[in-house]
């Protein structure tokens, strides 16, 4: 144990080093402190080559991620979703696998695997970049997940700001009250901190509504993860013949998520514990996203090209009109203003 510590802290500590940076800056100057943190990561490449540092980046890419994807599980309030009522509800859900489908199959028109059609319509369908991470963590090993993941984190992330942005004010055009204008604002904007923002330009009312509504799309990410594990494990082991003689592993962490947010849910959990991990989590996912940062060449990243932007701006434009055409169609019988 003690030789392993010795071999993993020089990564570990370069990936906290980075983490700490990043709040700093998001603290004191505003914006997404994991796009900060991948940022910074990425400034720190040049460490790559260096075998000692990256024992540990490979730690905290890896497993330090997972600890951060189950404490999110303490985040889950599923009474206070509820409130926004169960029409709203049902559209939030089914928006997920629609959005997921949809970038399944516009990733193909785009010349992109279906991986990455799932990845980035995850991202955008659930709760931005822990949703990449945490999809990316059961979908199969391949050569190019790791980029695509980090193209993912930072696509979504740029996006979420751009529609904090823009989508108040596109929203004032329309007759909407503000629960209304705050639903679709909860249910199209893909991170959390930027789907706080946008609810709160508005008005009080429509950042608690777009605030629950987000809750009830990132409560989404444990029954669609644990579909995608399953599905990964049967396309690992060859399909549906080879699926049947091999049983399905549930990540660890996902049975921890599942746990946290029933414990949550239940009042098992006192609130400060309940702080507590949602704290955590934050600061793993931060160094998580430092160390794929540290592993990631900017050439790399650059090759990509023009199809997955195209890609992610589609997905995201999609589930934006259905969600607000829904909203504005439906009236009150949809969300109640």
């Amino acid at each position: 144990m003690t030789a392993s510590l010795v071999d993993l802290w020089p990564g570990l500590l370069t990936s906290l080093t980075i983490a700490v940076a990043a709040m700093f800056v998001s603290s004191r100057y505003g914006g997404p402190t994991l796009l900060f943190a991948l940022l910074l990561g990425i400034a720190f490449n040049f460490l790559s080559d260096h075998a000692r540092v990256m024992q540990g980046v490979e730690f905290a890419s890896r497993t330090v991620l997972r600890i951060g994807v189950a404490l999110l599980g303490a985040r889950i309030g599923v009474e206070q979703i509820l409130q926004v009522g169960w029409v709203a509800v049902v559209l939030i859900v089914g928006m997920v696998p629609l959005t997921i489908l949809f970038g399944r199959l516009i990733a193909r028109r785009l010349d992109q695997s279906g991986q990455m059609g799932i990845l980035t319509g995850g991202a955008v369908a659930i709760c931005g970049a822990s949703a990449a991470l945490a999809i990316s963590s059961v979908l199969p090993p391949s050569r190019s997940r790791e980029r695509d993941t980090l193209f993912t984190v930072v696509g979504v992330t740029t996006l979420s700001t751009i529609c904090m942005v823009f989508y108040p004010a596109v929203l004032s055009l329309f007759d909407l009250s503000d629960v209304q204008a705050g639903y679709i604002i909860g249910a199209s904007v893909h991170d959390v901190a930027q789907v706080v923002g946008a609810g709160y330009v508005i008005s009080e009312q429509a950042g608690d509504t777009a605030t629950l509504t987000k809750l009830l799309r990132v409560a989404m990410l444990i029954p669609t993860t644990l579909i995608l594990a399953f599905a990964a494990t049967r396309f690992v082991t060859g399909g549906a013949g080879g699926a049947g003689k091999a049983r399905v592993k549930v990540p660890t962490f996902l049975i921890g998520f599942v746990i946290l947010a029933v414990m949550a849910n239940l009042s098992v959990l006192p609130p400060v514990a309940v702080e507590a991990a949602s704290t955590a989590s934050s600061w793993c996912l931060v160094t998580a996203i430092a160390a794929l940062g540290v592993k990631t060449a900017i050439k790399d990243f650059l090759e990509l090209g023009w199809r997955p932007v195209a890609l992610m701006v589609v997905e995201t434009a999609f589930l934006a009109a259905a969600v607000a055409t829904a909203v504005i169609v439906g009236g009150s019988s949809v969300v109640v203003g």
